[in-house]
């Protein structure tokens, strides 16, 4: 019997160091994932800041284009009125694409001022008071100057319409 209980304390030895070692492998485990978490983290971290800065290297290679500007000469016309006569005097400058666009334009100007003189003759007094109205004339005008100038021809590149005098008497 002597025997039963060396067999049970060699058997409970043998446990204890096998459920130590189970622990340390959990452990050590644990830990390899940790580093290597922090290690992908860390390399993840660094290489997007890696990729940001070169796109702000790129943004800062390719400089944004200034705004080119086109005024243009003052129009005066008879507005649609019931009220009597109206007339609208306006001055206005067309933002366009580059320096190109406005060779265009200038090469064209008896085409534009021609449809810029039927859209403005066009409007009723009421109409283009009103913010609303005005920018709604901006969208018209933009839409007229970018017709092409020949029936196959592309369109011109306006961005924007600003009017630098806006009178109604």
């Amino acid at each position: 019997m002597a025997k039963a209980p060396a067999k049970a304390a060699a058997a409970s030895g043998d446990a204890a160091p096998a459920g130590k070692s189970k622990k340390k492998l959990i452990i050590i485990i644990a830990a390899a994932v940790l580093v290597l978490g922090g290690v992908g983290g860390g390399a993840a971290f660094f290489l997007s800041k890696k990729n940001s800065a070169s796109k702000e290297k790129e943004h800062k290679a390719e400089p944004a284009k200034a705004p080119v500007f086109l005024p243009l000469e003052p129009f005066v016309v008879n507005l649609q009125s019931q009220e009597g006569d109206k007339y609208l005097q306006v001055t206005m400058t067309l933002q366009v694409q580059d320096d190109e666009q406005v060779n265009l334009i200038k090469a064209n100007m008896p085409q534009v001022r021609s449809r810029l003189l039927l859209l403005l003759s066009s409007k009723d007094a009421s109409e283009i008071l009103t913010s609303d109205g005005k920018e709604q004339l901006v969208s018209e005008i933009v839409d007229r100057v970018s017709q092409p100038f020949s029936a196959k021809g592309d369109a011109q590149k306006v961005s924007g319409v600003f009017f630098t005098s806006f009178v109604i008497q």
